[in-house]
């Protein structure tokens, strides 16, 4: 069991914190407790310890959710930050400013202890929503000249369109084939457990031209079973989905409840060949059922989360754990260039 004593004992030993507490007691969608949710309480547990440190971190970094910058919580870390001597730079950053097609704001803490000073000092002390990167004198955004850096056009306009981040055999599919997988499903296939279909990737053929045909064949089905979008549920649902197209430059967040739901848990790609042009370009599609959607594969959600090629989940790691475990994970896009920042000295 690990008591307060032996958790500060741990703590000292390290110059540099990297610290992603829970998010559910500050996210927009829950009932904003903040402080007084127990899902805090480690966090606070931290923030409580660090004062009576005879060895606090030199370097300190903080991630959540947007919206933990106005709780409780924050005013708390900002004290103790201040108390012990640090210098803070404060950012509310997306993958959209870092090209990637990509929604997921998030709030990151960078803090010093004096001496240590960072290389942008015009920087300190301040909550911004430009990377580090871009921050001059006259470009700096603060939080109070601007809250709504994730609805600008321009940023779009530098990102790569979705296809860059998609499996490039699974772009489009077949209409016959779509609406045939499609229609046999019910909404509650979506959310059962699809593990007899997950173990085709251990099925056995043998080399010979036919049975590496089979395979391929096998393999397709799979991926349209695995990954297709009931036709009852975009009847049902359809208003509510936020649908995307290979040439966008913009998807949603992507939740740790994505697959298990359509709603509110991240977008749904069309993959219909008309789907090439988005709808406004394209007036022959009418409908979500013309679209073909289908959710984004564990791939492509680790591929907008910037994470690498060789990157993958061990073969025990179901569908929807890998799913919630993406949700749950960093843009390698942002983080790496803060951390960079971070860890690097004043010219």
């Amino acid at each position: 069991m690990c008591t307060s004593t032996t958790l500060a004992i741990a703590l000292s030993r390290a110059h540099g914190w990297l610290l992603s507490p829970p998010c559910q007691p500050y996210t927009r969608q829950g009932l904003k407790k903040h402080s007084a949710d127990a899902r805090a309480s480690s966090f606070i547990k931290i923030l409580d310890l660090m004062p009576h440190m005879l060895q606090p971190p030199l370097l300190l970094f903080v991630e959540n959710v947007v919206g933990f910058e106005i709780s409780d919580t924050h005013k708390q870390l900002m004290e103790v930050l201040a108390r012990l001597g640090f210098v803070t730079q404060e950012y509310i950053l997306s993958p959209l400013q870092f090209g990637i097609p990509y929604s997921r704001p998030r709030y990151f803490c960078l803090a010093k202890r004096k001496p240590l000073s960072f290389q942008n000092s015009l920087s300190d002390n301040k909550l911004l929503w430009t990377p580090p990167c871009r921050t001059s004198e006259s470009t700096i955004i603060t939080e109070t000249s601007q809250h709504a850096v994730e609805n600008k056009e321009e940023l779009q306009t530098v990102c790569e369109p979705i296809r860059s981040f998609l499996e490039k055999e699974s772009l489009y599919s077949h209409q016959q084939e779509f609406v045939g997988v499609a229609s046999e499903f019910r909404s509650e296939d979506v959310l059962a457990d699809r593990a007899a279909l997950e173990e085709i990737d251990t099925i056995e053929t043998n080399t010979s031209q036919h049975g590496e045909e089979v395979k391929g064949s096998i393999k397709k089905q799979s991926f349209l079973h695995e990954y297709v979008v009931p036709l009852s549920l975009i009847e049902r649902w359809g208003n509510a989905m936020d649908i995307v197209y290979p040439e966008s430059k913009r998807c949603c967040c992507f939740t740790k409840s994505y697959y298990r739901y359509v709603k509110g848990t991240g977008s749904l790609l069309a993959t219909s060949e008309k789907s090439k042009l988005k709808p406004e370009e394209n007036p022959e599609i009418s409908s979500g059922k013309e679209m073909f959607l289908r959710f984004f594969t564990p791939r492509e959600v680790a591929n907008l989360h910037s994470l690498p090629e060789d990157f993958d989940f061990p073969g025990h790691i179901g569908l929807r754990q890998r799913y919630a475990l993406l949700g749950n994970s960093m843009s390698v896009a942002v983080v790496a260039p803060l951390l960079q920042y971070l860890f690097s000295e004043p010219t």
